[in-house]
């Protein structure tokens, strides 16, 4: 008998054993891929930039000279360099991964440096290095393709006298944009959604009797946890968006019917954390205040909810992961188009739903999406750190035992 238990329980530990080594496993070469492929495009200039990036057509003015220069500071290899014309041009990779010359240097002396603006804007244009070169035209010969690469686009220019129409660009690709929305995001939904979900659970565990109707609302609680998400968007679309186009000058999805909806959602976690958190704190402290003349709603709000915070900690930190990673709901509640304005009235895409719009485009962007899923999980895990740190000092100043 004994033997048998035994063997039971060796076998037990071996299937436990087993699925958490294939859950770390599963887990590390996630992390992996997204390390491995994201971090090659994971830079300041990614997440300070705008998405949209300002193209510009220029033309020569009438007194255009040749610059015949040599420049003024050291070129190092690979970047290519024209003394007839005094600029400097270079092979790189933008934000979004794709292959763009850069504007490595540019003489002072050189005529990119004054150049008229053939679109709307200043009257003059000049060439820095913030920009990328398009394409450079000109009179008598075939246009400079960008495609083509710097050096052929330097040995080209070399060869000609004159130039018109260079088409550049400024820096795009960036995420600025969606990351200020899922901000935006984060604050508005937890501001609608933890007053009533702890305002819920408070109710339901310690002034709601045990009762038919009680035990039917958890079970819809419950319930709604398991809802696919593109379900609430739906509702989101139907009713939040046409509520906020009644009451605001949203023309659509905005990020204010976005928040609504993600409240939704979470409102079944933050209640079933919180209440289970509430649960959790021993009875005694309820019989001691009450017993010291405390009323039953000074008992709650001064001694049971600051020893279950830790545990509304944790129901927020869950929340606001949730708030980061969802994007099938926000797909129709909110929007796809990837704006850098951003308001509150208006169309603007999260983190997730930006990495939904890489990966729709053709061919999928998988080197950018797997960037903006590794920056998603930094910011995961440092809100994980702080919450744990924040909770752990509130335990050691109040003397909360965990």
């Amino acid at each position: 008998m004994l033997n048998k238990r035994k063997r039971n329980d060796l076998f037990l530990q071996i299937i436990t054993y087993a699925a958490s080594f294939f859950s770390l496993v599963t887990l590390s070469l996630i992390i992996f891929y997204v390390a491995s492929n994201g971090l090659k495009l994971l830079n300041l200039d990614l997440i300070t930039n705008n998405y949209q990036a300002l193209n510009y057509i220029a033309d020569t003015k009438d007194d255009q000279t040749l610059c015949n220069c040599s420049p003024t500071k050291t070129i190092p290899d690979g970047v290519y360099y024209s003394s007839k014309w005094g600029i400097a041009l270079t092979d790189g990779i933008d934000l979004l991964g794709k292959n763009v010359i850069e504007v490595y240097y540019v003489h002072p002396n050189s005529p990119f440096n004054e150049m008229i603006n053939k679109g709307t804007g200043t009257e003059f244009l000049k060439l820095d290095e913030d920009f990328s070169i398009i394409r450079i035209a000109y009179e008598a010969s075939p246009t400079s393709l960008s495609r083509y690469g710097a050096e052929r686009m330097i040995n080209e220019l070399n060869l000609q006298d004159d130039f018109r129409e260079p088409e550049f660009t400024t820096t795009g690709g960036g995420i600025r944009g969606s990351i200020i929305t899922t901000l935006y995001l984060i604050g508005l939904t937890l501001i609608l959604a933890l007053p009533i979900g702890v305002g819920a659970a408070v109710y339901l565990n310690e002034y709601a009797k045990n009762n038919r109707f009680t035990r039917l609302v958890r079970s819809f609680i419950e319930t709604l946890t398991g809802v696919p998400s593109i379900i609430y968007g739906l509702m989101g679309l139907a009713i939040f968006v046409p509520f906020i186009v009644n009451i605001t000058n949203a023309t659509g999805g905005n990020i204010i019917s976005g928040a609504m909806t993600l409240a939704v959602i979470l409102l079944p976690v933050v209640i079933r954390t919180t209440e289970e958190s509430l649960k959790v704190v021993p009875d005694d402290y309820r019989y001691a205040s009450l017993a010291l003349g405390a009323s039953k709603s000074q008992t709650t709000f001064n001694v049971i909810l600051p020893s279950a915070f830790p545990g509304i900690l944790t129901a927020t930190l869950l929340a606001i992961g949730r708030i980061i990673g969802e994007s099938a709901a926000l797909v129709f509640a909110i929007g796809t188009a990837i704006k850098d304005d951003i308001s509150l009235t208006g169309q603007s895409t999260s983190l997730a739903v930006h990495i939904w719009s890489m990966m729709a485009d053709e061919p999928a962007n998988i080197a950018l999406s797997t960037t903006i899923a590794l920056i998603i999980l930094f910011i995961v895990l440092i809100l994980n750190l702080s919450i744990k740190f924040i909770s752990k000092k509130y335990m050691k100043r109040f003397g909360v035992s965990s």
